[in-house]
């Protein structure tokens, strides 16, 4: 059966540093988590001149996964733990910051030496308490790297976390959870099985669809499914972009501040004076 909608929360920018201005669905006035998905940030298509210089300054991170589905152009990721890679169109690259550490991510030198179209969505995956204070670690993938799923003339989906369609995709997680990314042409419908009991989400990052019984789903719009039931129907009204993600709800206190998810507010202060500290160490970007 076809899940009931619960929300459709409609994105709003908000500034995450001098340069960079985002469109944020989650959290939202309306509905704060959907634990173990904190945050989603999307960063719009954003022409960047050749010889530009942006690179986001290093920032600390603890008790979390940030995600990044890159959509357009390059993205390179570097932080205090001795990790780096870049990803490119099509790619993922998934940072578990753990026990903390510096961060510093952005659009990759040679895009901005040649210029080009930048474009993103980051998640922040909440992991529970007894990993916390495990070790960082870092993975990506390349979009050929990822599974095609859902496949069918005017369709392109990708696979980019958990199991689905009896495929796996190569990122690993404390938490349980599928992210499926990619573009149906106007007029496709396409059908995804999710987990009965499970958090479902569905971001249209480009064009507009129905969606189960809600008429328009427009860009730049997240909806919250009702944990019942297992299916979601997706009919294209033009060309449109969207991220599927599902994962086991995790029934713990959240305490988010700043770039920090914890358990506690008590552990978010902590976190704050470690890194006043410098014990997240140091970073050259």
């Amino acid at each position: 059966m076809k899940k009931s909608i619960a929300h459709v929360l409609t994105g709003r920018e908000k500034k995450i540093t001098e340069e960079e201005t985002v469109i944020q669905p989650l959290p939202h006035k309306d509905f704060r988590f959907a634990n173990p998905f904190i945050v989603i940030h999307h960063l719009p298509p954003k022409r960047i001149p050749a010889g530009s210089t942006l690179r986001i300054h290093p920032h600390p991170h603890r008790g979390f996964s940030p995600v990044s589905f890159m959509i357009q152009g390059e993205g390179y990721h570097m932080d205090s733990a001795g990790h780096a890679g870049d990803i490119e169109a099509g790619g993922i690259q998934w940072m578990f910051a753990g026990k903390g550490l510096l961060h510093s991510e952005g659009p990759t030198k040679r895009l901005l030496e040649k210029g080009g179209v930048q474009e993103m969505i980051q998640i922040w995956v909440n992991v529970p308490a007894a990993n916390k204070w495990d070790d960082p670690y870092y993975q990506n993938a390349q979009k050929h790297q990822l599974p095609e799923v859902l496949e069918q003339d005017g369709v392109e989906m990708r696979l980019a976390s958990g199991t689905y369609e009896g495929k796996s995709s190569p990122m690993k997680s404390f938490t349980p959870l599928t992210a499926i990314i990619g573009t149906i042409m106007a007029g496709k419908t396409v059908k995804i099985g999710a987990t009965p009991g499970y958090q479902a989400l569905l971001y249209i990052y480009k064009g507009a669809a129905q969606v189960n019984d809600r008429d328009e789903v427009r860009m730049h719009q997240l909806v919250v499914f009702e944990q019942d039931n297992d299916e979601i129907e997706i009919t294209a009204i033009e060309n449109t972009g969207i991220l599927f993600l599902s994962a086991e709800p995790l029934n713990e206190p959240v305490a988010a501040k700043d770039n920090f998810v914890m358990n506690t507010p008590e552990e978010v202060e902590q976190a704050i004076q470690d890194y006043k500290d410098g014990k997240f160490g140091t970073l050259e970007y």
